[in-house]
């Protein structure tokens, strides 16, 4: 290319882009984005994260409304013995059919499929709801059942005051429902005292034989129908009426022993429902105790998380003010709150817990015993953090800035240091709520800590109770295991998205 002389350049070829705008600085029209809101923006990018938190929210909505909204009243039925008799239903939903409907699919004999049909009969509400199979195997016939383990409640015997026998009555009548039923006589069971087993007398404890049967509790039918063996006419007076479920409407009585009390048999069914006001039927089962698992489980995360929140505050308010003296003046103060720290950290958590249950629990109790535990040392990883981020901002050039314009040592700890070093403390701080949980659990689980009564639970004590069914009726440790284990596994997505948004530097990085 020819070099071209600048000097022989016509002026004319040259013209001014904006000859007529005055150029200057224009006005930014967007918001101004502070720290918080920078960091939420990041963090809404975080699709796992969010997806955690919304799943953190129910389960949190959960411990919070779900003993309000649950079917229990655990300080109504503290003194009721009856209710270890609804102890392990099946998971039930209202209007289920063929799932999650209360029922199981087990092999039964044919002997104890007659007796099932039996006892369905008389409370007019079948044991079985379908028969899938029949086989045979070493010459005994065996049936696979669909089983209602609701109807399985059967019928217990009962002593009841004149003003209790009222009063079912009196809701007997107005519900339409029956929950009295009379006593069988005990003189029929006599003609078996001399059968081999002495099989009459296990006869007699089952209050769900209300049939002539034989020796083994075969029906025995009459014309195709069932022989009652009700007592009848066995007391001088009768002064109420039962009635007995039967197609021809007959009515038959029961009067008990004494002259105030009533020997009567009792649907446990219907009797739940006269006792607390609504149909046995619970979404989660009932657990080794007869408790209900949905409210029982809400009760326990409501205690972990008031736990774990606590843990949480404390650790952040004390583990803050610790780490910002500590790395602020550093030196001789550094050194010897550092030595404090490090013979704290070497005490174990465990033998720590163990401690305070035996002692301390004794006087405060088992909570405030095992808040007190978290306490002591767990505030040292928080100062840890926020010790290593004053170090890192406390010599910066805003720092010097603000203590030559006269700032105090207080104000440039919380107000230009502690800011900055915000993000790490709060993800450090969120984390702590799911550790102190399955920590909580873990102790509970191996009985170093006993939070079980009839009012109070954790997450950790359902999973120890639980643990002795996980074969017969794994839908008791199911529930607990599942949240503790969305619990661990969302905040541990929520924890990693925290980091992310308040320290992108480190984002993918394992602090």
């Amino acid at each position: 290319m020819e070099n071209v002389n600048i000097e022989q350049l016509d002026s004319s070829l040259f013209t001014f882009a904006q000859d007529e705008v005055k150029l200057s600085d224009t006005k930014m029209n967007t918001k101004r984005i502070g720290y918080l809101k920078d960091a939420l923006i990041r963090f809404a990018r975080n699709k796992a994260s969010i997806v955690a938190a919304v799943i953190i929210s129910i389960l949190f909505l959960y411990a919070i409304f779900g003993p309000l909204i649950g079917r229990t009243n655990y300080t109504e039925i503290r003194d009721d013995v009856t209710i270890q008799k609804y102890a392990k239903l099946l998971p039930k939903l209202p209007g289920a059919n063929g799932f999650w409907d209360g029922c199981e699919d087990v092999d039964v004999s044919f002997l104890t499929y007659q007796r099932y049909y039996a006892y369905g009969y008389e409370l007019n509400r079948p044991v079985v709801t379908k028969v899938n199979s029949q086989y045979v195997n070493s010459g005994v016939t065996y049936v696979n059942v669909h089983r209602d383990s609701y109807a399985l409640l059967g019928i217990i015997s009962m002593t009841l005051t004149s003003e209790e026998y009222a009063s079912i009555q009196k809701f007997q009548d107005e519900h339409e429902v029956q929950i009295i039923y009379p006593m069988t006589d005990a003189t029929y069971f006599n003609k078996y005292k001399n059968a081999k087993g002495g099989k009459y007398r296990l006869l007699l404890d089952n209050k769900n034989i209300w049939y002539e049967c034989d020796e083994n509790g075969k029906p025995e039918l009459k014309d195709g129908k069932y022989v009652d063996i009700y007592r009848k006419n066995a007391y001088d007076e009768y002064t109420s009426k039962m009635r007995i479920h039967g197609d021809d409407g007959t009515f038959s009585y029961a009067k008990a022993a004494g002259v105030s009390d009533w020997e009567v048999r009792i649907s446990l069914y219907d009797y739940f429902q006269y006792k607390y006001g609504y149909q046995p039927y619970f979404i989660f089962g009932s657990d080794g105790s007869g408790y209900d698992i949905f409210t029982r489980l809400a009760s326990g995360a409501r205690l972990s998380f008031i736990l774990a929140i606590s843990v949480a505050l404390i650790n952040f308010i004390i583990g803050a003010i610790w780490g910002a003296i500590s790395g602020y003046y550093g030196g001789l103060v550094d050194l010897i709150m550092e030595r404090v720290s490090d013979i704290l950290g070497g005490l174990p958590m465990t033998v720590i817990t163990a401690l305070f249950q035996l002692h301390l629990a004794q006087k405060v109790g088992a909570f405030p015993s095992l808040l007190f535990a978290f306490v002591l040392t767990g505030w040292l990883g928080t100062a840890g953090l926020l010790r290593m981020q004053f170090y890192r901002y406390k010599n910066q050039e805003y720092v010097l800035a603000a203590r030559t314009l006269g700032a105090s040592d207080v104000r440039l700890m919380f107000k230009h240091i502690f800011p900055n070093a915000l993000g790490t403390i709060i993800t450090s701080s969120v984390l702590v709520i799911p550790s102190v949980i399955f920590s909580e659990s873990s102790l509970t689980y191996l009985g170093i800590v006993n939070l079980e009564s009839d009012a109070m639970t954790s997450v950790g004590t359902m999973l120890a109770n639980g643990r002795i069914y996980l074969k017969t009726f794994p839908h008791i440790i199911l529930f607990p295991s599942l949240f503790i284990s969305l619990l661990m596994i969302t905040f541990n997505l929520f924890g990693n998205g925290l980091r992310d948004a308040f320290n992108p530097s480190l984002r993918g990085a394992e602090e």
